[in-house]
Order: structure tokens, then C-alpha cells, then sequence
């Protein structure tokens, strides 16, 4: 199967067919594929993010911080990824401000505010939201934290400046971690 197909069928898969029996048996195969496909196997949390149009703002963004590589070694990392969306709730002109080259401190701040060291899957932080009475407190790359807790089935994300992202997609997995997609970024203090 070509590259570009398979992360078409993977893309299928994670984002939301997860009811039917024949759906199943298309997890079963892609699952199967992926540990054969030593390309797939390769496949770090960058590469994920830039075979998705959705991440497009966040790669920019990322090269723009210089960690591409940081993001690319061997981690594991748990990355809270903004969608193009998510950035554009951003006021107007801050984004354009964080890629400039003199801002490179700042947006690598923010950037490694939405990271976390190791693989944490999404059950691992629904457990901690319900082990901690309702709240689990995440320390990020950064050295910042994020509140998590339940709003609903959805898991909130708050953070230090009392801001709320809702993840909306889980566990997309990369060779070097997982990504859990989010609807607004977050920001430190």
C-alpha cells in the first residue's frame, strides 16, 4: 500500500470509524500494517503532524521555534496539538508576532507549554481526572501546568492563565509518542 493511502486509512481510522465490524477488521489490518510498514514505524510526532492539513499552523509554528529535532528524537512525548482553528482564535496579529524570528523564546515557550514528557494515553488521564477528584494537575516541557478535568465525556484542559481547550481527538500515535488534538492553545503565564 502507498504511503500516502495508508495515512488516509489511518487518518479514517483514528479520527472517528470506531463503530462497525468492518471497521474492526480495517483497525486489525492497519495495526498490522503499521508494524510492518518500517516507514510507518519512522513515522515521529512531526511527520504525523505534517501528513495532516490540520496541523499545518502548529509545523510552521514548530520550525519557527527550532524543535523540530527536540520533537523528532526519541522521547516519548505527549503532545495537546492546536488545530489551524485553534491558532486562529489567537487575537489578531499574535500569531504572525510569535513567527517572527525575534519571538523565536516565546513561541518555543508556548510550544513546549502544549508538551508533555512520556507516552500518556487518553485513559491514563480520564484515571487521574478520576483518582484526583475531579482534577489532575499535568507538568509540562515547559515547566508549566495544565489543570485537567471532565466536562462530561470531554476532557478540559485549563491553563495557567485560566484559559480552556476541550481535546477533541486522542491517541494518534507517532513512533516517538501520541497526539491528542485540541480546539484552543494553551498558554503559560
Amino acid at each position: 500500500m502507498k504511503m500516502g493511502k495508508f495515512f488516509a486509512v489511518l487518518v479514517l481510522l483514528t479520527f472517528g470509524f470506531q463503530g462497525s465490524a468492518q471497521c474492526d477488521d480495517a483497525k486489525k489490518n492497519t495495526k498490522e500494517l503499521a508494524y510492518n510498514d518500517v516507514e510507518m514505524a519512522q513515522a515521529d510526532i512531526v511527520d504525523v503532524a505534517a501528513s495532516l492539513e490540520d496541523f499545518s499552523t502548529l509545523v510552521t509554528a514548530v520550525k519557527a521555534a527550532g524543535l523540530v529535532e527536540t520533537l523528532k528524537s526519541d522521547g516519548p512525548f505527549t503532545v495537546f496539538a492546536p488545530t489551524n482553528k485553534a491558532f486562529s482564535k489567537l487575537p489578531a496579529g499574535t500569531l504572525d508576532g510569535l513567527l517572527k524570528p525575534e519571538s523565536k523564546g516565546t513561541l518555543s515557550n508556548i510550544l513546549t507549554y502544549h508538551v508533555v514528557s512520556g507516552r500518556v494515553m487518553a485513559s491514563d488521564v480520564v484515571s487521574a481526572i478520576k483518582s484526583n477528584k475531579g482534577e489532575f494537575t499535568i507538568k509540562t516541557v515547559s515547566g508549566g501546568k495544565l489543570t485537567a478535568s471532565l466536562d462530561g465525556d470531554s476532557v478540559i484542559l485549563t491553563d495557567e492563565s485560566g484559559g480552556i481547550s476541550t481535546i477533541t481527538k486522542t491517541d494518534v500515535g507517532a513512533s516517538n509518542g501520541i497526539i491528542h488534538v485540541i480546539d484552543t492553545v494553551v498558554l503559560p503565564e
